[in-house]
């Protein structure tokens, strides 16, 4: 009689915090998958666990985490931290070796001074104005429930199952991307431009909704690319604000094909 072997689900770490999000609804994204088991880490705990022996025993790190900015400061918040060494040491060590990154949403937003880290993701997005690479650069737009499609650009093992167009409503953000250096799979047909989006750092200074004498130029509307870093792929989406958008299928289907992708 033939010997039925169960493969062991894979092992996702999710580093989350720094944003506020629906813990619940998200953690709704995991358990629906099948064959995926998510433990969701709050930093700065999973920074921890961010180098090859913390992630002993898992397949896949998950970042929808926001580190190194403090929005507790009395004056310009958020203050810029900076990551310790040994989390910049682990972290590479981890993409040495091969371990997948998938990346979500504010996740662009997260370490701020750390360029290296940036130039992993593929962009950055900025609360205040500063440098990209050594160049001047505005403070990044955000815009909230946006209802905008979203164009499958590629055929890729990220994107199966997907249809070549859907509609989404979710925040988006108009931040640098660094797109001659990913593999694109996703675009949006909204308007990445000052006109359709407000400054971040207006917001944290009590200005919702605010863009004056905001002149940011008009951006990529990439919303999902891939890039191999070191020996490990990474993904990443810009999608992932809140409830609606966990609960879309195919974005549903976005998070969990990147997992046995950047796995594999």
């Amino acid at each position: 009689m033939p010997i039925i072997r169960h493969r062991a689900p894979l092992q996702c770490l999710v580093a989350v915090r720094g944003h506020p999000f629906d813990r619940t609804a998200f953690d709704a994204v995991f358990q629906g998958m099948e064959g995926i088991a998510a433990t969701m880490v709050d930093q700065p705990a999973a920074a921890r666990l961010m180098n090859p022996e913390g992630m002993r025993g898992f397949d896949v790190l998950v970042l929808y985490d926001m580190p190194g900015l403090d929005f507790e400061a009395p004056e310009g918040a958020p203050h810029y931290r900076e990551p310790d060494p040994e989390l910049k040491a682990g972290f590479r060590a981890l993409l040495e070796q091969g371990t997948g990154v998938v990346a979500l949403h504010h996740a662009l937003a997260g370490w701020p001074t750390w360029g290296e880290y940036h130039d992993w993701l593929g962009g950055q997005f900025l609360y205040h104005p500063g440098t990209v690479r050594g160049a001047p650069a505005l403070d990044s737009g955000y815009c909230h429930d946006v209802t905008h499609e979203v164009s499958v650009v590629a055929d890729h093992p990220v994107t199966a199952g997907l249809p070549e167009r859907f509609t989404l409503t979710d925040e988006l953000y108009l931040a640098p991307v660094f797109e001659n250096e990913v593999t694109p799979l996703l675009r949006s047909n909204a308007a990445f431009d000052r006109e359709h989006f407000w400054s971040a750092d207006l917001a944290v200074q009590g200005r919702m909704h605010c863009r004056d004498g905001w002149d940011h130029p008009r951006g990529s509307n990439l919303v999902g690319w891939t890039k191999q870093v070191e020996r490990s792929r990474l993904v990443y989406l810009q999608p992932g604000d809140g409830p609606s958008t966990y609960d879309n299928p195919h974005y549903r289907r976005l998070v969990e094909n990147a997992i046995r992708w950047v796995a594999d």
